[in-house]
């Protein structure tokens, strides 16, 4: 029988990195949660790439209710994301993952579909 390596895994390192990262990912969820609800409430900042980089005048003149819909769309998935990274953190429930996949695959799809309009 051969001797096989010692790892000294430190599982109360490992439990705090996980609360940690579970924080964060929630932290995030609620952010962009915010971002979305302002976004559909035409508030705030307009994080959409074709007002970004509009003039002034374009932008005076641009109809900005698809833009806040399509930016508020995309940050409630992206919020949706975050929050079930944070549950499967906590919970470990891996099969999250396959809702995490396809949540992102849809905000891509979206967000593509949505600009060549």
């Amino acid at each position: 029988m051969r001797n096989l390596p010692s790892y000294n895994i430190n599982f109360e390192d490992l439990i705090m990195k996980e609360i940690i990262a579970a924080i964060i990912c929630g932290i995030l969820a609620i952010i962009y949660l915010v971002i979305s609800i302002m976004s559909f409430k035409e508030k705030g900042f307009l994080f959409n790439n074709a007002y970004i980089w509009a003039s002034k005048q374009e932008r005076e003149k641009m109809n900005k209710k698809p833009y806040y819909r399509q930016t508020a769309i995309v940050f409630a998935l992206i919020a949706f994301t975050f929050l079930c990274m944070a549950v499967e953190i906590i919970t470990g429930m891996e099969w999250l993952w396959i809702v995490i996949g396809a949540a992102y695959i849809l905000v891509f799809v979206y967000a593509v579909k949505s600009s060549i309009k």
